[in-house]
């Protein structure tokens, strides 16, 4: 059985058989998201599928699943060309997200279901490695706030953000096994 993603337990969509609103709007942005830093003229005509389910949701669901959509394409593109099967790899970036959120005079990280509900602003942003934007989804909840927190916000996003990558990239390309992912064979780079 997996762990609440809510306090109240949300019905699994294969349960239901139709995806709702919140998960399509996530699926839309990973896309977008990952879209941002692959060379699509690499990819051609094909299809990737990055299968993600959050298992278990705080403040940062959504930013969860971009940083770890990121990691697993990572991780497929690595095995792919270890196992021959790509020639070049067709991501021109890396990438990661995080959730921030301003609490009268402090930023905060990567905000839990507790500090989400209490602070004055919470802000999405996803970045590259070379610290460039690919998306910001924010909003004040209580009462508007001036840029300067803003710009907090994004310093501590782009510090979050980098050390997020540091430990991606310190990970170990991953060893061939002579098996293939499943459908990896139908995608090999001319």
């Amino acid at each position: 059985m997996l762990p609440p993603a809510t306090l109240v337990r949300t019905p699994r969509e294969i349960s239901v058989m139709r995806r709702n609103n919140r998960s399509v709007e996530i699926s839309r942005l990973i896309g977008r998201s990952l879209r941002a830093v692959v060379d699509l003229s690499l990819v051609g005509e094909r299809t990737v599928y990055v299968d993600c389910d959050v298992l278990q949701a705080d403040g940062g669901t959504r930013t969860a699943s971009i940083s770890g959509s990121y990691c697993a394409l990572r991780h497929a593109v690595q095995r792919w060309m270890l196992d021959g099967l790509l020639k070049k790899s067709f991501l021109c970036e890396s990438l990661a997200a995080v959730s921030v959120g301003a609490m009268g005079e402090n930023v905060l990280l990567d905000v839990n279901f507790e500090e989400d509900s209490q602070v004055a602003a919470d802000f999405n942003f996803v970045m590259t490695g070379s610290g460039a934007i690919v998306e910001i989804q924010g909003a004040a909840e209580q009462k508007p706030i001036s840029w300067q927190v803003v710009e907090s916000m994004k310093e501590v996003a782009s510090k979050g953000i980098t050390d997020i990558l540091t430990i991606v990239d310190q990970t170990p390309m991953v060893p061939s096994t002579g098996t293939s992912i499943r459908g990896a064979r139908s995608f090999i780079a001319e």
